[in-house]
């Protein structure tokens, strides 16, 4: 088997709490006292566009949440949406690791807006990490499309076979191995380590 030479991470799920989704999304319904089958009708219709940056933040708030007056203030929903983002502080050190031992090409193929991924990047020091971001919303793609993955390879320009992908969802890995990338399903960090030791990545 070719060895490892680039490691792929979702980011929500797996390094920090994901930031808008279902959880998240009716954590902030709750708070604010917030109509779920009205929000959510909303959502549905504008959130492709919100990550693959084709809405900014506002964009999306006024066409979900401020189409009309709310007791709340715009800042106020935008503190709360950010503060749902939480590290995951083991997963995060050993990224680090691998990161930090120069072995591997660490980039991550995520989906999420673009402000949000900013907040994300810059507040759990995403940068230290990883040198490529396949962010939705700079590629104009999402999960679990194809071309995501394709895009991802052709950037790095590393065979597939010498690439692995590590996401929590099933679904965003069955493209990636169809392209003939190796993957893992995150079901912890004992996992995590157990399968990337079997594929011999280390730190």
């Amino acid at each position: 088997m070719p060895a490892i030479r680039a490691l792929f991470w979702d980011v929500g799920g797996v390094l920090l709490t994901n930031a808008w989704d279902h959880n998240e999304r009716a954590r902030a319904l709750d708070h604010f006292h917030l109509d779920a089958r009205e929000f959510h009708s909303r959502h549905e219709m504008v959130v492709s566009s919100f990550e693959r940056g084709k809405l900014t933040l506002d964009e999306y708030l006024d066409r979900t949440i401020f189409y009309r007056e709310r007791p709340f203030a715009r800042a106020e929903f935008c503190e709360f949406m950010l503060s749902l983002s939480q590290p995951l502080p083991q997963n995060l050190a050993f990224a680090q690791l691998l990161a930090d031992s120069g072995k591997y090409l660490m980039s991550t193929i995520n989906n999420e807006s673009r402000e949000l991924n900013d907040y994300r990047v810059e507040k759990f020091g995403l940068r230290r990490i990883f040198r490529l971001f396949v962010s939705s919303c700079f590629v104009g793609l999402r999960k679990p499309e194809r071309d995501i993955y394709r895009m991802a390879l052709e950037i790095t320009q590393i065979p597939a076979e010498e690439c692995c992908f590590i996401d929590d969802r099933a679904l965003n890995l069955e493209c990636a191995k169809a392209l003939g990338m190796h993957i893992i399903e995150m079901k912890g960090l004992d996992w995590l380590r157990s399968e990337l030791a079997r594929l011999g990545v280390s730190a």
